[in-house]
């Protein structure tokens, strides 16, 4: 074969070579863009290495979701839920429903003692149902039921299934819900809110707080004293100054009237039971020996301890001999009360011997410390 033939041959298989790897360059090249453009907007799902410690897994609880239950029959006949507070006019019929098996309700506690038939509740397979007809202005009030789940001995409440509202049953000639005392004594206590009822029959009337001595309107402030129409006033801050006789007037289209008078009685309420420490004068004492043992109460400004005692010689007749006193002291940047009881053994005989106990009682609750006194029997001459 002639050279210049071969040299042609070997050029033309070289261009092809070239030419298919070219190709094969391409489509990959195409391949790539595409799934590039394929993955636009999706998360690619970084590799991992498998932990093996890391944050241990909360299981979460699933709390059942509230199912309220009771319904309220309207005058077409049919029944729906009540809203949270619902406005009759005495002589009304009120009809009240809650789905369940076992139902347990609550209502105006004077009903329990209606006698007359205007209230009555009834228990189906299904539901049970409330009625309180010949309505007047003593049945407003808060009516609520609840689901029972119950066995062959107990029934326990199922709080997420109950329902409730707040009836008034308005009377055009009496503004306040009827009270069985002319007057009622309220203590005005310093641990917590203190309520004053004043329930009116209808939510559209003006209701203000008054004093009795010296005459005047108390001030509704709406943070140290408020009012809610289902509730009455509340005194959230017992003060010295509250205490005394109040009543409170409502108004409305011309008609004003005075509820029953409240007797507040300021009580400075302690914040837990007394702290108590007990010490004896000595713990081994000789027969004949006087000595004494201390019952001592570091607490709140003008909180009453009340102290009493058991001891070895109650039981035989030894009579209890006593001293108290009570004073301020300043301890860590406040003022505070140092309460004390000292009980007093003369010539301490051996039925003196054993264990003395100090009860420290406030309004809160009360604290119970003791400690031991040896009466050591006289040693003769001869002994040592």
């Amino acid at each position: 074969m002639k050279p210049g033939l071969v040299f042609l041959l070997v050029c033309l298989s070289v261009f092809l070579l070239e030419f298919v790897e070219c190709q094969k360059d391409e489509k990959v090249t195409k391949n790539v863009a595409k799934n590039k453009r394929q993955n636009v907007g999706k998360k690619v799902k970084a590799a991992t290495t498998k932990k093996t410690k890391g944050k241990p897994k909360v299981k979460k609880v699933k709390v059942p979701a509230k199912i309220f239950i009771m319904t309220q029959l309207l005058e077409e006949g049919r029944f729906q839920k009540p809203s949270d507070t619902v406005v009759l006019s005495i002589g009304e019929r009120l009809v009240l429903r809650c789905k369940g098996k076992h139902i347990s309700w609550a209502y105006p506690s004077y009903l329990d003692e209606e006698d007359g038939g205007r209230f009555s509740i009834t228990h189906r397979k299904r539901h049970s149902q409330l009625v309180v007809v010949n309505s007047t202005g003593a049945d407003t009030g808060e009516y609520s039921c609840w689901a029972l789940d119950c066995d062959t001995e107990t029934c326990r409440k199922e709080d997420s299934k109950t329902g409730s509202t707040y009836v008034f049953f308005t009377d055009p000639r009496e503004l306040f819900v009827p009270a069985n005392d002319y007057y009622e004594a309220v203590q005005l206590r310093t641990d917590r809110p203190t309520r004053l009822p004043c329930q009116v029959t209808n939510p559209l009337a003006k209701v203000s707080l008054h004093r009795e001595f010296p005459p005047e309107v108390i001030p509704v402030d709406g943070k140290l004293i408020t009012f809610d129409v289902k509730k009455g006033f509340i005194i959230h801050k017992a003060l010295p100054l509250f205490a005394g006789t109040v009543y409170c007037v409502a108004s409305y289209q011309g008609l004003m009237q005075s509820s029953t008078k409240y007797l507040l009685i300021f009580t400075n309420y302690p914040s837990a039971p007394p702290s108590a420490k007990i010490t004896a004068s000595s713990s081994s004492v000789p027969v004949g020996a006087n000595f004494n043992v201390t019952c001592k109460v570091l607490g709140e400004i003008d909180i009453e301890v009340d102290f009493t005692w058991e001891f070895p010689g109650e039981q035989l007749g030894r009579p209890t001999y006593t001293r108290e006193s009570q004073e301020s002291v300043y301890m860590d940047g406040q003022i505070r009360q140092l309460s004390q009881s000292v009980l007093l053994v003369d010539e301490g005989r051996p039925v003196d011997d054993g264990l003395y106990k100090c009860v420290a009682q406030n309004l809160q609750g009360k604290t119970t410390v003791s400690t031991h006194v040896n009466v050591l029997p006289h040693t003769s001459p001869g002994q040592t």
